[in-house]
C-alpha cells in the first residue's frame, strides 16, 4: 500500500500530530448506522473484510479510528 497522509482536525484524538495529520497505522471509515450500532468495539482490526456499508453522502459516515487522547485503551 502507498505511504497514505490521512489529514484529521480532531486534535483531542490519541492518533492526532502537529499540522492535522493522523498516525494511526489502520483507520476505519463506515456508515453512521453501522458506527452506532456497534459503538467503541468497532474498529479497523475486528470489521470483516468483505463488509460492506454503503452510503449516498460523505455526511453519512464517519471515522471509527478515534480514541480520546485521555484515553488509557
Amino acid at each position: 500500500m502507498a505511504n497514505v497522509q490521512v489529514r484529521c482536525s480532531v486534535n483531542n484524538c490519541h492518533y492526532w500530530t502537529q499540522d492535522n495529520y493522523c498516525k494511526a497505522n489502520q483507520i476505519l471509515v463506515t456508515s453512521d448506522s453501522s458506527g452506532g450500532h456497534a459503538g467503541n468495539s468497532y474498529d479497523a482490526p475486528s470489521v470483516p473484510n468483505d463488509l460492506t456499508t454503503p452510503v449516498q453522502m460523505s455526511m453519512e459516515t464517519c471515522c471509527q479510528t478515534f480514541v480520546s487522547k485521555n484515553s488509557r485503551s
